[in-house]
This record gives C-alpha cells, structure tokens and sequence, in this order.
C-alpha cells in the first residue's frame, strides 16, 4: 500500500497566545520579552524530533480587518488589544520558523483559520493526510476522514469519531452549533438563551439552522419559538460569520511546504541575541549527531 504524503499545519497564531501565557514574564539583558518566544521555540522544536514532518507550513493572522469585520463591525470588538509584551516577540518567531526553513503563511484580509481550510479543501481534493496543531474549536468543521486536529500540548488528537461522540453530529455541522450558541471570545452574538445542549439537539433534528428557521413552527417550547423568530437571522449571521473560509488565494501545492534544512548560521544569531543559551548548545554542530538536520 502506497502511504500518503502527511501534512502538517500550525495553528501559529493561537499557539503564540498559548506560548505567551503558559510562561512567566522573561527578558533578555536588554529588557526584550522573551517567554512567548521561548516557549513556541520549544514547542515547535518538540513537533520537528518527534513527528519529523516532511511536509509542514505554519499559519498566521495577518494585520487589519477580515472579510468578517465587513460581514459584523463588532466581530472581535470585545478582545482586549494584544499585549506590547507579545506583539514585541512576533517578529522574533517568525524569524525563528525562517530559520528553522518551515513554509509560513498568512494572507491579508483572511485570518489563519481560513488558510488552513483552504489548504484542507486542496490537500482532500488529493486524497493526502492533514493533521492541524492547534487547540482551537473553531477548526473542528475542518475534521473528515483525512483531516485530524492535534493539540501537541495536551497531546490529545481529534477526529471523526471524537467528534461524533462529543456532539452527536457531523463536523461540517459545527458552524451551525455555534451560529446558534454564539462565541463570546469573538463576539459572535448568537441566539440568546440558546446553550451547547438545546443548540446540538435543534441541530441533530433540524440539521441546519437554514431548516431551523424554516421549521420554527414545530419548537414546541413557546419561550424558544420567540427567540428564534426574533434572532433568526442574528443566528444566520453568526454561522456566516464562524463558517471558515475555504477559498483564500493562496498557493496550495504540496511541494511548496517542504521541510528542508535549518538555517544554524541565522538561528545562532538569533538566539545569541535572546540570549536563550540552552537552545544555542543544540544547535552548535556535533559530529555525532545531528539534533536539528533531519533530512
């Protein structure tokens, strides 16, 4: 049996946030933060020696507004802004995926979700594995048969099953779950009054929230029938507005996210200058081994 190229895809922007918050506040002599950087350093350090992917990109939100700030002025309104205590460390991660030579995306206009779907949808198309880092819920309408989430945090992997078993539905339902209930992380309004629980059983009977809406006379709970005739198209919206973007121009070629060589020269560089001293050991050249040149 022929075994399918697998493809890697690095949810970088949560990851940055979850670097961010998992480690004390560090600094270099100079005063530079440096904990997210340290830590998604490690991290993505960990997933090269232990899955040495062949084939890897990963995903970024780029600057300024979505198609989605178009869609709702309030998407994301509530989200304090990024602290200058992290927005500081991203160039330095970004350099650091440069010279680690790891393929990096982000497409202006669209966030990473919606690369990463656009990536999904071409890589499905050829019948090749996908496996997304990330512990985002929102990338659950992603699973299938070919596409598997991995929280390498928590080690936990999530595929059709898990997602079957945990809502009772199919994964390209989950936009519907969530146009109902509302994500109060985006500010995704919703249906008031309408949680996880009452959102799964309306959807597994109505299957969508359009045949929701178009079925309203048989809620027989008559608080319920009111709200949705009065949010319904609130909860349209919302789906709108949390249904990933498969179509984002970029290029998806799987050749174009090979993993090839680092780059020790800019990577001793760059840690000289954060003045993170352990990593520079690894990647000073050992005759005996090579703990970074896995090709």
């Amino acid at each position: 049996m022929i075994q399918r190229p697998i493809l890697y895809l690095l949810d970088g922007s949560s990851y940055i946030y979850r670097a961010f918050f998992a480690l004390p506040h560090l600094s270099s002599a100079s005063g530079l933060p440096t904990n997210a950087t340290l830590g998604f350093t490690n991290m993505l350090l960990k997933i090269l020696k232990d899955k040495r992917p062949e084939y890897m990109a990963v995903i970024f939100d780029a600057k300024g507004p979505t198609f989605r700030h178009e869609l709702y002025q309030s998407y994301k309104i509530t989200r304090p802004p990024m602290p200058y205590n992290l927005s500081s460390q991203i160039p330095y991660i970004k350099e650091v995926v440069e010279g680690l030579n790891i393929p990096m995306l982000e497409v202006e206009g669209y966030e990473a979700d919606d690369i990463i779907a656009t990536i999904c949808k071409e890589m499905e198309n050829r019948e090749y594995r996908v496996i997304i880092i990330t512990g985002d819920k929102d990338l659950l309408q992603l699973v299938s048969k070919n596409v598997t989430l991995w929280d390498s945090m928590k080690n936990k992997i999530v595929g059709l099953h898990e997602v079957r078993e945990r809502f009772g539905i199919e994964p390209h339902q989950i936009p519907d779950i969530m146009g109902l209930t509302g994500d109060s992380i985006d500010n995704v309004p919703g249906i008031p009054g309408i949680g996880e629980k009452t959102a799964i059983r309306l959807i597994k009977e109505f299957q969508s929230i359009e045949n929701l809406v178009d079925n309203i006379d048989r809620i027989p709970k008559e608080k319920l029938k009111v709200n949705l005739r009065r949010y319904k198209d609130q909860a349209l919206l919302s789906k709108r507005l949390v249904t990933l973007n498969p179509d984002v121009p970029v290029v998806c070629h799987l050749k174009h996210f090979k993993v090839k060589s680092p780059d020790r020269a800019k990577l001793r560089r760059l840690f000289k200058e954060l003045e993170f001293t352990r990593l520079l050991k690894e990647i000073e050249p050992d005759e005996s081994q090579d703990s970074l040149n896995f090709k």
